[in-house]
């Protein structure tokens, strides 16, 4: 019947969606990852120390990873970014929360930020990023203490010192619009931001592309 596809006709379609999403793919895979922001004069300020961090300290790569323990994309990306800052082993990673998803986030970030006080962020950041339970108290205490931490103490460090996370949390929002990102994850990495989840050969390219910039 004129006008009906055959199974030729389909066959061939699929041969050039394939390639068309093949060659897509290499050619992300080789153009430029990452955009330079050090025109936005923030690039020093928000690599220093100040958020909590893992990683050697005396690193020869800083990256300032802008999350929200709510957010779907961030939490996606979790894995592929843990495997490449893993794999390359001379990465510090500071930690930007910026709770962005409505109060469950900033309670998870607050609790995240404490966490750091009694040296259990590492874990309790990987819990948070990887548990698909619905935020609140009960999950967030339970997160804390399945990493060693004391969740007593915790809630009374954070009640004392409220206006200390509260300025934190804000430093991280003004950093978050000061280079532009319009939500998270965002991954500054030396001056190179990335905006949105990528994977760890991304990542791995991010790493390479910003060393070489110094």
């Amino acid at each position: 019947m004129a006008g009906s596809i055959g199974r030729r006709d389909v066959a061939i379609l699929g041969v050039v969606l394939a390639g068309g999403w093949l060659t897509g793919r290499a050619l992300r895979r080789t153009a430029p990852i990452g955009r330079d922001v050090r025109a936005s004069g923030m690039v020093a300020s928000i690599l220093s120390e100040g958020a909590p961090a893992s990683g050697p300290a005396n690193a020869s790569l800083r990256m300032a990873v802008f999350s929200d323990y709510r957010c779907a994309a961030c939490r996606r990306a979790y894995p592929a970014l843990a495997e490449a800052v893993r794999a390359d082993g001379d990465v510090r990673v500071l930690h930007k929360d910026w709770p962005i998803f409505g109060p469950p986030s900033e309670r998870a970030a607050q609790v995240a930020i404490a966490s750091a006080w009694q040296g259990i962020h590492a874990p309790v950041h990987a819990r948070l990023m990887t548990d698909a339970r619905t935020i609140d108290d009960a999950m967030l205490a339970d997160v804390v203490t399945g990493a060693g931490g004391d969740w007593a103490r915790l809630t009374a460090d954070l009640a004392a010192r409220e206006a200390e996370v509260a300025a934190r949390l804000r430093a991280n929002a003004a950093e978050a619009r000061a280079i532009g990102l319009p939500g998270t994850p965002g991954y500054l990495a030396g001056p190179l931001l990335v905006l949105g989840a990528i994977d760890a050969g991304d990542v791995a390219r991010l790493f390479a592309r910003a060393r070489a910039l110094r």
